[in-house]
């Protein structure tokens, strides 16, 4: 089973969703893919649980939230290590963190462009989530 990384800030509400999202449509499509997710800085996130539009979006698709973990981790070195592909939700906010915390990983990821709260409602952001993982489930298909 190969493994994909999602990143974002603090692992409360993005990278979370793009993990539930794509663990649940690739075992849906009898892909040999799972997704993980981690944050940058947890630290500046609610320190529990699932943000509400997150849980909101999952429950309005039918998602269960068993395709997401439980709670914001960390992103460490090993993460990185294990993933065949790394993806972070914002390249103008997750390429300065990279620089800092993980700079030998900074070019070697994937970057997308959905903003947090500060820059996009929920609805514009997770469903900006949804074409990018769906055209990534659609590419790993092939």
């Amino acid at each position: 089973m190969r493994q994909i990384l999602f990143l974002c800030t603090g692992n409360y509400y993005r990278s979370r969703y793009a993990e539930a999202l794509f663990n649940h449509e690739a075992a849906r499509r009898g892909l040999a893919w799972r997704a993980f997710s981690r944050g940058l800085a947890i630290h500046l996130a609610p320190p529990d649980g699932l943000s509400p539009h997150t849980t909101r979006r999952l429950r309005e698709r039918g998602i269960p939230e068993k395709h997401t973990g439980s709670k914001p981790v960390q992103a460490d070195e090993k993460d990185f290590r294990r993933a065949a592909r790394i993806i972070a939700l914002k390249g103008t906010e997750h390429r300065p963190w990279m620089a800092s915390l993980h700079p030998a990983w900074k070019d070697r990821i994937e970057y997308w462009e959905i903003s947090d709260l500060d820059g996009a409602t929920p609805e514009e952001a997770l469903a900006a989530i949804e074409a990018h993982v769906i055209a990534l489930l659609e590419e790993l298909q092939e």
